[in-house]
C-alpha cells in the first residue's frame, strides 16, 4: 500500500478535512471542507467532494464524477467515468431544501458503471454491479447486476465482477477466483468462502482473466 498522499497542484483542498495515507487526488479535482477520505483513494481529474461526504479506504472515483452531501461511500467501491449521484429527489431552484438532503449509502465492493444515475436516497448492496448508463430509483441487494432505465436486477455477480451461473446443486461459482456463492433466502445471495466484509486473500486480489475471457 501506498503511503504518501498526493495532491495535484490544480487541485483544491478546502480545510479541515481528513484524506488517508496513499490517497492521490488528481487535475482540477475539489475536497470540500469536512470531508473525510480513507486510505489509498484515487480521485480522477475533475473530482468534487462535498462537504460532510465520508468515503473509506481504497475507493476509486473516476473522472467527472461530483459526491454531494449526504453520500456515504464504503471501501472498495469504484465509481465509473461521469457518473452520477444526487441528494434531493425533487429539486427546485425557487425552494431551498438544504436541511433535507436524503442519504445514498454505496456498500463495500459495490461498482457503479460509466454515466450510470443513482437518484438519492437508496442503499447500493455490498458488491453488486450497476451497469454504464442504468438508473438506479431503489435499494440494491449484495450482488444484484442492475441493468437498464430504471434498474432492475438481472442477475447476480461475483466479487470479480463476473455474472453469475447457478449449477444444479444450487451453488454459483465465480468463473474467475472459484469462490462460491449461494442464495440463503430469495433475493440474498451471499459468498460461501468468505464473508461479505472479509478483504479478499491477496491470493485473489490481482485480476488474472479479464470479462470477455469467459463471456465472449
Amino acid at each position: 500500500m501506498e503511503t504518501t498522499t498526493h495532491i495535484h497542484p490544480s487541485a483544491i483542498i478546502d480545510p479541515p478535512c481528513a484524506i488517508g495515507a496513499g490517497t492521490r487526488i488528481w487535475h482540477f479535482s475539489h475536497v470540500c471542507a469536512h470531508a473525510t477520505l480513507g486510505a489509498n483513494c484515487n480521485l480522477g481529474q475533475n473530482v468534487m467532494i462535498a462537504s460532510g461526504v465520508r468515503i473509506g479506504n481504497n475507493v476509486k472515483i473516476q473522472n467527472n464524477v461530483s459526491v454531494y452531501t449526504g453520500t456515504t461511500i464504503e471501501d472498495d467501491v469504484f465509481l465509473g467515468p461521469s457518473c452520477v449521484l444526487t441528494n434531493v429527489s425533487n429539486p427546485r431552484a425557487q425552494i431551498s431544501r438544504r436541511d433535507l438532503y436524503e442519504p445514498t449509502l454505496i456498500r463495500r465492493g459495490a461498482t457503479i458503471g460509466a454515466n450510470a444515475t443513482l437518484v438519492c436516497g437508496v442503499t447500493l448492496g455490498r458488491y453488486c454491479f450497476v451497469v454504464a448508463g442504468s438508473v438506479v430509483t431503489r435499494d440494491v441487494p449484495d450482488y444484484a447486476m442492475i441493468v437498464g432505465v430504471p434498474g432492475r436486477v438481472r442477475g447476480w455477480v461475483s466479487r470479480h465482477g463476473h455474472p453469475l451461473r447457478q449449477s444444479q446443486d444450487g451453488v454459483y461459482t465465480c468463473p474467475e477466483s472459484k469462490l462460491r456463492y449461494r442464495e440463503s433466502a430469495p433475493g440474498v445471495l451471499r459468498c460461501i468462502d468468505l464473508d461479505e466484509d472479509a478483504p479478499l486473500p491477496a491470493a485473489l486480489a490481482t485480476g488474472k482473466s479479464s470479462y470477455r475471457s469467459f463471456h465472449p
